[in-house]
């Protein structure tokens, strides 16, 4: 069991957690992941490193509730434990000297890109994060934002707060206006979004990394379930990535892979909202 030192709600359906895991915490790095069951018989799931605190011996993750499993997470008490946590895993993010580095995000990604954004910053780097969300009362992070980046830059889909429109959007028109484009790009966040960022980034020129999210279930490798098309080849994302040339990932295929199962999620989803009703009962 690993016990639950803090936890905040920073939206409704997104919580952040600092969680008891003293190994992960003296050997992860950005850009790396672990996997969750909140209890016994749950599904495993793949959650990317926040943080971590050596001398605490915490990490720190952000859950967004999407399906069944990632509700009983968001939901866990902040007095409670996770069943198991497993980590880190995966290759760290590619952290180079280059110059000047812009930082794609959008929903729960803009709290997976704030260790990468740090790492790049401590590198030498002039660093921007493009951060999206659907409105404004949805945004998070916003402080720790801007303790690790030179610049952020929110855009929203209803234009409540900052650019009206998405990330992709955002960086366009920020290169246009200024006339001058980034060295380099990582990009993170919902399929469709990255899939966008790596087609307007290749046509700008700019060497950019995705970490990209497939169906992972082991973590190891072993069960096949993460493949993804890079490049031509079959690429395993829990051990060889997350993170891949965005440019040379098959976007098409990874996104008919992620929705693979959807059918099956979203009962599991509605039979466990319908369970909640009858216990409120």
């Amino acid at each position: 069991m690993n016990k639950i030192i803090r936890k905040q709600q920073l939206t409704p359906e997104t919580a952040l957690f600092e969680v008891e895991a003293p190994r992960i915490a003296k050997r992860w790095k950005p850009g790396q992941f672990i996997i969750v069951r909140p209890n016994a018989g749950s599904e495993r799931i793949p959650l990317t490193l926040v943080d971590g605190n050596k001398e605490r011996g915490t990490i720190t993750i952000v859950v967004q509730r999407i399906g069944k499993t990632s509700a009983v997470t968001v939901a866990t008490p902040a007095d409670g434990a996770f069943h198991d946590v497993v980590g880190p895993l995966g290759e760290p993010a590619h952290i180079t000297s280059v110059g000047k580095v812009t930082l794609l995000a959008g929903g729960v990604g803009v709290a997976e890109v704030l260790p990468v954004a740090k790492a790049f910053k401590e590198a030498g780097n002039y660093t921007v994060v493009l951060a999206g969300a659907r409105t404004d009362s949805l945004r998070i992070l916003r402080e720790e934002l801007l303790a690790v980046a030179d610049e952020v830059i929110w855009a929203t889909d209803d234009g409540s707060f900052g650019f009206a429109g998405n990330v992709v959007q955002l960086l366009q028109d920020v290169v246009k206006a200024s006339g001058e484009k980034p060295d380099l790009s990582h990009v993170i966040g919902p399929i469709p979004m990255m899939r966008a960022a790596a087609k307007a980034t290749k046509d700008l020129g700019i060497k950019t990394y995705a970490s990209v999210n497939p169906v992972m279930i082991d973590g190891t490798g072993m069960c096949g379930g993460c493949r993804v098309t890079v490049r031509g080849k079959v690429r395993f994302a829990c051990v060889e990535g997350p993170e891949f040339d965005a440019h040379e990932v098959d976007f098409e295929e990874l996104t008919r892979r992620t929705k693979a199962y959807k059918k099956q999620e979203v009962q599991a989803y509605e039979a466990h909202k319908c369970a909640l009703g009858l216990q409120a009962h």
